[in-house]
């Protein structure tokens, strides 16, 4: 078995973040193999029995116990935390209000920002580990300025784009020993090393949203936040009415309940009003993104107005040609080459430079341009 560069000396103590799955158990064994003190941490993020009921989830239930069968079986130390309060007030209540609000939320970046490489990173200094080590793909690659965050090397598995929101410090201490590996290789390794995991079908969906219904967790959460308005087209004249702006997200367009002479979309929210826009594909386009929030990974202190990056609006997406066209500390304005209909208010977007993340925010809402008439 030929492990990768670990970034971490013999005999030295890493901390690894074991949710259970292949990939993070494949890490440990890494770091295990190469004479490291390996502690493994399992974050419970909620409750077990809600996560016995949803396959494929990720920190609960039968995760935990994957993650100690595979400590054990590797002989290094393993602590599960209980950090279901955290989590649910730092992601999931964000998660339902930002919902509530008529945005799109990202609860993974959330999660990685908020808790493990927050509160996790603390838990790790405080055991003396040179490093806290993940399962994610994506490479750290040590530079002339310094650390920087790059894509993986395996397009389908980057997941470089949840990670926009790590900050300088933060990776100087993280390790991704994933990112030059394919994920048939991570699963060739771990049955080579006879984990129990090796086969074990990737996590799905968010890891609290059963199935993926969104608005049922939103309803669960805020309650108050379900309420009856306007379904209106780009005119404002009312086409029919809805149950609560939280089934709705934008570009959204089945189960709108309305029907006009050709496909109606989402592509607007307001909570305030609880008004639901609906209109052509052709009225999501757009060319300019405005991000707030901003995290910079690239050199000097922030992005330059006029250059070009590749922006990404969705995890999904390839990064698409752009230029900076305003900056400022808190804000970012950038200029798409070319038009699209994928950028929704509450998601990220990230700046890339090739394969390295410069940095990136959250998609600030806009108003939807009105049609004419």
């Amino acid at each position: 078995m030929g492990a990768p560069d670990l970034g971490v000396a013999p005999g030295r103590r890493v901390v690894v973040a074991m949710s259970g799955g292949v990939d993070s158990s494949v890490v440990a064994a890494f770091y295990a193999r190469a004479g490291c003190e390996v502690v493994g941490v399992t974050l419970q993020l909620y409750d077990h029995g809600a996560a016995a009921r949803h396959p494929g989830a990720c920190c609960a239930g039968a995760d935990i116990h994957d993650a100690r069968r595979v400590a054990d079986a590797l002989g290094i130390g393993h602590y599960v935390l209980d950090f279901e309060a955290r989590f649910r007030a730092a992601v999931i209540d964000d998660f339902a209000d930002a919902y509530a609000a008529g945005l799109t939320p990202i609860p993974c970046v959330r999660c990685n920002q908020r808790v493990k490489f927050a509160d996790l990173m603390d838990i790790a200094r405080s055991l003396g580990a040179d490093a806290l080590a993940t399962g994610h793909y994506a490479r750290r690659v040590d530079g002339p300025d310094g650390v920087a965050l790059h894509r993986a090397r395996e397009r389908g598995r980057d997941q470089s784009y949840f990670l926009f929101a790590t900050t300088r410090a933060q990776l100087d201490y993280l390790r991704f020993p994933l990112g030059d590996l394919t994920k048939d290789a991570t699963r060739a390794i771990g049955a080579e090393l006879g984990l129990a995991v090796a086969g074990k079908p990737d996590s799905q969906d968010i890891c609290f949203v059963p199935e993926g219904r969104y608005a049922d967790v939103v309803r669960r959460v805020r309650p108050d936040a379900d309420a009856p308005g306007a379904i209106v087209d780009q005119r404002g004249r009312e086409l029919g009415r809805h149950d609560g702006i939280v089934d709705f997200t934008i570009g959204q367009r089945r189960g709108l309940g309305v029907a006009g002479p050709e496909p109606l979309y989402v592509v607007g929210l307001d909570a305030a009003s609880r008004q639901v826009t609906v209109g052509p594909r052709a009225a999501l386009e757009r060319r300019r993104v405005v991000l707030g929030g901003l995290n910079w990974l690239g050199e000097g202190p922030g992005p330059m107005a006029g250059a070009h990056v590749g922006l990404r609006v969705r995890s999904t997406r390839e990064p698409a040609p752009a230029t900076v066209a305003e900056t400022t500390p808190d804000r970012l304005v950038v200029d798409l080459d070319r038009a699209d209909g994928a950028i929704a208010p509450g998601q990220a977007g990230v700046l890339y430079d090739g394969d390295r993340v410069l940095g990136g925010g959250w998609i600030a809402r806009e108003t939807p341009a009105r049609a004419a008439g």
